[in-house]
């Protein structure tokens, strides 16, 4: 290889970087704490963390930049035992107070030996109350699991794993709201939120058992910068808008369907008591 080829590949990388942005290394390169800095902690030289929630606070952090597109995923270790009432929270959101567009992953806190459940849920175009929920087939306080969130024009799915727990489709040409017009930032919080998130509030948060600890590492932001090149969320070379990732494959379907058959506990497409008529993108088979 040539010194000329060399250098235009070296100069090719460097582009592609500053385009969709560099993988994270550490937690302060790329994030903030936004919320009760005394209860963050950084472990292994800042490429991991430990968020704390105490009678006196939760806590949270965010990117620094935005993101147009792209995906981002995180492993996380979730707080162990009795952990009913509390709530970790891994989302985006577009930090816009009217028309918000957000996608979150929340894991609900159970009573010990209970099942660990997973709320997601979609805002698009400032309008959410998308909930499905699933319980998590493994004990996600035992070990890290990798949680994702791929976020293009076709589809937004959350990933646990690599194995999909949920597909938002664009339906826009049916007139469904799709998020595509915001770019959104990283969120991250644990917080007390027992009047709703373990049995719909019947389970308090038992104080006795504070601190409660969830542990992140491994951060990674695939996307387009905000601020960032202008054409960047519209280039259909960008990796993430590719062939593969334009539809789940059939092995992604297959496992898709085994969670929503076996593990799916709440779908706000069947809940006749909040919608007698369901929502046009459920007749549209999100």
């Amino acid at each position: 290889m040539g010194r000329t080829t060399v250098l235009s590949l070296t100069f090719f990388l460097l582009a592609l970087v500053a385009i969709v942005g560099a993988r994270p290394a550490t937690f302060l390169q790329d994030f903030r704490i936004t919320w009760a800095e005394t209860h963050i902690k950084q472990l292994q030289g800042g490429t991991a963390i430990q968020l704390m929630l105490d009678p006196s606070s939760g806590c949270g952090f965010a990117s620094n930049k935005q993101y147009h597109y792209g995906r981002v995923s995180m492993k996380i270790k979730l707080i162990p035992a009795d952990s009913a009432g509390t709530v970790t929270a891994f989302y985006m959101n577009s930090d816009t107070d009217t028309v918000r567009d957000e996608l979150d992953f929340e894991f609900l806190g159970n009573r010990s030996g209970q099942p660990y459940t997973v709320q997601t849920n979609i805002y698009a175009h400032g309008k959410g109350d998308r909930e499905q929920r699933v319980n998590l087939w493994f004990d996600p306080a035992a070990d890290y699991h990798t949680y994702s969130i791929l976020w293009n024009h076709y589809h937004v799915v959350f990933s646990v794993d690599d194995v999909p727990i949920r597909v938002y489709k664009n339906n826009e040409g049916r007139g469904i709201p799709y998020p595509k017009a915001q770019p959104m930032g990283v969120y991250s919080t644990l917080w007390e939120a027992d009047d709703w998130a373990t049995r719909g509030g019947l389970e308090k948060i038992d104080w006795s058992k504070a601190p409660f600890y969830a542990y992140y590492k491994d951060f990674d932001i695939e996307g387009c910068a905000v601020p960032g090149p202008a054409n960047c969320a519209s280039n259909s070379n960008n990796w993430w808008e590719g062939a593969a990732y334009r539809q789940l494959s059939p092995e992604q379907a297959r496992k898709y369907r085994w969670v929503r058959t076996k593990y799916m506990i709440y779908d706000y497409c069947t809940d006749k008591s909040r919608y007698p008529v369901p929502p046009p993108e459920c007749l549209a088979g999100i």
